[in-house]
């Protein structure tokens, strides 16, 4: 007991001067008697108040004193020292006296600490208690303080409410019954009142969160709503908190269930509903209104946009993303195929047609069907993928590669004015750079169809001092990997090789072209041992001072990079075609990144030839009846022949190697259109060889990185509207977005919301991108409504700030965009708003 009571005394002494110990049960004199305390002396109360006061205060005004009284304190008239006592401090030995002493509290928390005695008992909890105490705490403030211990969260009731709701969602209640143990239900239930509204004859955390989830949803949908503005803000602020992201999402699940959403939704418009996402099943009646819109054009692909645009603010946009992008592309597909005019009077204006715009639906296609997959909502987008795969296929795949294949057959040499033939590519592009003594890489991407370097394109764009620019190259016939690639290299002649073991291997200048050592050698040759040849693997692979090396020692390196050929090749994983070229499209970024990164200047990106694939079955249609026939069969593909003495077909078109710019005698065949030859043991949806525009129109990319940034975030502006008062619970904000998003003009994301002077956040808060093209200044306009919080009468007359803020890199700080000041003109009828 000792040492309690000196640890007890020495707290209260590094507060006051003088304090005072009544032994109210006449029991601790001894304990008086032995205790030593340095620089404290010690004083027996006993009829010699009046010379003890004199003492104390005249004669050793900086002397510390122990004032020990045996006996209960006299009364208040009887006590001389009553004013002492009261301006300093009271040792007290009863249990309440001794927490007040362990927790450094004043007699004042006496009664609270009586009152909630069973949150005492723990020591754990008085020390977490003790960590939270400040001087300036009222009774109300330290109750407050005592929830949270109980609720292990923040001494704030937000941060309260959300604990007990993630034990809710855990089935869980040992928190709400220690709040109740502890004496602090009372004080609870009167805070859940006055913070947001709720009342009830039987409160429970059950009760409050199924309240919560019903008012938010009244709210939107012109309900009842029975709880507060603050109630409002807190679900919106609790949803959208990562630490507390499970716990919403399974009660939003089980309260959907209570309150019979689904039921409710069936009955209403799904743009009533644009700005919502209480629930999952919101979004879920969202898109499957926007899938049944996208399938009637009953809206603009341009207002499709903006609602998933709107949509990707929602809680489950991360679950529901790919949905909405495909429901996007689809828009966009069907409208851009509602405008097009598939038609040309040459080949040369196909090539120049297809590279205009045509190549557009290939790209989105494919982007509708990756987003369909990745989504897996097969059943939800059945409707809409048959209308999407119908238009594609039968409609423009097959009449584009209908009417180029009248132009392919007519055409004498296998040549283009409008485009550099594949087997011209290192005189043309390459050994420029070298006449003026600069050092270029190539990157060789395998099957990276012109469409896909387009999207490669405007992401390089993007990086911060790249720029990129995009040409077509007509490719070699036929369109298959070793011709497309032996044809990129440094060559006099190329000639199939009919007398080797592979009758498809292409020779450069007589020698083997078909494996990468094997074009080491070519480049090496034709350079003075300055060129080499190395897979994008094996590149990635090398430490900064490897790649380095290698780029000093060569003036010219041919990367090799084969995702999409090497997956869709296969007929185990042709379905995965789509899937590998978004993985391209980021591997290709990354290598270009490492090549700058070891003092790249300049670089090509292209490809050995493009590729068909259509993701539904093929239809019998698509395969060619014609029977192949000839002197001697060197090689059959899905796409092409490679043969002696091929007979004519009315299903293929012959051409000679002298007609495609090949030497030897090898003739090549190629079914007409899109159809394809029936070939056991291979995939028949992703194809090449063929003289499509898809397969045989490719990309050169030509890239190069400035040394000053090039790009910039678009400008926001808030535009004030004619009032600049605050009177309701709800602010109304339009936001516009001064120029369209380019390459170079970046989108902005900021969050937006209302503070006081002081900084104090006073309303919901929101995050919102601005990554509008268009051109049309209307249509870069957004708006927000903000909720504000029952803080908003604390500023009844004075300014508040409406803020853009902006996070700094990848922190979780932000930095102040632009502002704009409110002033809040609240009359006391809006106390009565709920």
């Amino acid at each position: 007991m000792n040492d309690r009571i000196i640890n007890s005394l020495q707290r209260l002494f590094e507060r006051h001067r003088i304090v005072f110990w009544y032994d109210t049960k006449q029991e601790l004199r001894d304990d008086f008697d032995s205790l030593t305390l340095d620089g404290i002396e010690k004083i027996v109360l006993n009829n010699n108040e009046f010379g003890v006061k004199y003492k104390i205060l005249r004669e050793q005004p900086n002397q510390k004193f122990l004032l020990y009284h045996t006996g209960a304190q006299p009364a208040q008239l009887d006590n001389w020292l009553l004013d002492v006592q009261l301006a300093h401090g009271e040792f007290r030995t009863d249990q309440t006296a001794i927490w007040l002493s362990e927790l450094s509290l004043g007699i004042e928390f006496a009664e609270v600490l009586k009152y909630h005695k069973e949150f005492f008992q723990a020591k754990s909890r008085k020390e977490a208690l003790s960590k939270l105490i400040a001087p300036n705490d009222s009774s109300g403030t330290m109750q407050l303080k005592m929830l949270a211990v109980c609720a292990k969260s923040e001494p704030k009731m937000d941060s309260i409410v959300e604990s007990l709701l993630q034990d809710l969602a855990y089935e869980k209640d040992d928190k709400i019954k220690l709040i109740s143990r502890c004496g602090l239900d009372e004080f609870f239930w009167e805070q859940m009142s006055r913070y947001y509204g709720y009342k009830s004859a039987e409160p429970s955390i059950l009760d409050f969160a199924i309240e919560l989830f019903k008012s938010s949803y009244a709210m939107v949908t012109g309900g009842q709503v029975k709880l507060t503005s603050d109630a409002l803000v807190f679900l919106k602020r609790w949803k959208d908190s990562k630490p507390h992201q499970a716990s919403f999402e399974t009660l939003s699940d089980r309260f959907a269930d209570y309150l019979d959403i689904e039921n409710d939704l069936n009955n209403r418009d799904f743009k009533q509903l644009i700005e919502t996402d209480y629930f999952r099943s919101i979004d879920e009646k969202i898109i499957s209104a926007l899938a049944r819109a996208v399938l009637e054009s009953d809206f603009t692909a341009e207002q499709i946009a903006v609602w998933v645009r709107q949509r990707r603010q929602s809680h489950w946009y991360s679950e529901f993303q790919h949905t909405y992008q495909a429901l996007d592309n689809a828009a966009r597909f069907i409208s851009i195929f509602n405008h097009v005019e598939i038609d040309m009077n040459s080949l040369d204006q196909g090539i120049e047609r297809y590279t205009q715009s045509w190549y557009k639906l290939d790209q989105l296609y494919r982007k509708f069907i990756y987003h369909k997959l990745t989504s897996g909502k097969v059943t939800l987008l059945k409707d809409l993928n048959d209308k999407v795969e119908n238009l594609y296929s039968n409609v423009y795949l097959l009449g584009l590669g209908n009417r180029f294949q009248e132009f392919v057959e007519s055409a004498p040499q296998w040549n283009t004015s409008v485009a550099v033939r594949q087997d011209d590519f290192f005189k043309h592009w390459v050994k420029p750079y070298l006449e003026n003594n600069n050092k270029i890489y190539v990157i060789i991407s395998d099957a990276m169809r012109y469409e896909i370097a387009d999207e490669l394109v405007s992401l390089i764009r993007q990086e911060d001092r790249y720029n990129a620019d995009l040409e077509p190259m007509l490719s070699m016939l036929p369109s298959y990997t070793q011709l497309g690639m032996a044809a990129l290299l440094p060559n006099d002649t190329l000639s199939i090789a009919d007398k080797e073991k592979d009758k498809s291997m292409v020779l450069v200048n007589g020698k083997s072209s078909q494996k990468t050592t094997c074009r080491s050698r070519i480049l090496k040759a034709a350079l003075q041992d300055r060129g080499d040849a190395i897979t994008a693997d094996a590149f990635m692979q090398l430490d900064r001072e490897g790649s380095r090396e290698l780029l000093k020692a060569n003036d010219v390196i041919y990367i090799y990079h084969n995702r999409i050929d090497h997956t869709g090749d296969k007929m185990h994983s042709e379905g995965e075609a789509f899937e590998a070229a978004e993985k391209a499209l980021h591997d290709l970024i990354k290598v270009i990144k490492k090549l700058t990164n070891a003092n790249a200047n300049n670089i090509l990106i292209t490809a050995d030839h493009g590729f068909i694939y259509q993701n539904r079955k093929i239809d019998q249609s698509d395969f060619s009846g014609a029977e192949v026939k000839g002197k001697e069969i060197l090689y059959k593909d899905r796409r092409f022949i490679l043969g002696k003495g091929l007979e004519e077909s009315s299903g293929l078109h012959k051409f000679s190697s002298e007609m495609l710019g090949l030497d030897g005698q090898v003739e090549v065949q190629i079914p007409k259109s899109i159809n394809r030859l029936r070939l056991s043991g291979s995939g028949s949806r992703f194809v090449h060889g063929g003289a499509s525009l898809q397969e045989v129109v490719v990309p050169v990319i030509s890239i190069n990185k400035s040394r000053q940034s090039d790009t910039t975030a678009v400008e926001v502006d808030i535009l004030r509207g004619a009032n600049s008062l605050i009177t309701t619970e709800e602010l109304s904000v339009s936001m516009y977005q001064s120029s369209p998003v380019t390459e170079k003009t970046l989108p902005r994301v900021l969050r937006v919301g209302i503070y006081t002077e002081a900084g104090e956040l006073i309303s919901d808060s929101y995050e919102m991108t601005f990554d509008l093209r268009s051109e049309n200044p209307r249509e870069r306009e957004q708006q927000v409504s903000l909720i504000l919080t029952r803080k908003i009468d604390e500023v009844n007359g004075q300014e508040v700030i409406l803020k853009l803020e902006e996070r700094v890199g990848s922190t979780s700080h932000y930095k102040e965009y632009k502002t704009l000041r409110y002033t809040v003109r609240r009359s006391f009828t809006s106390d009565f708003d709920f």
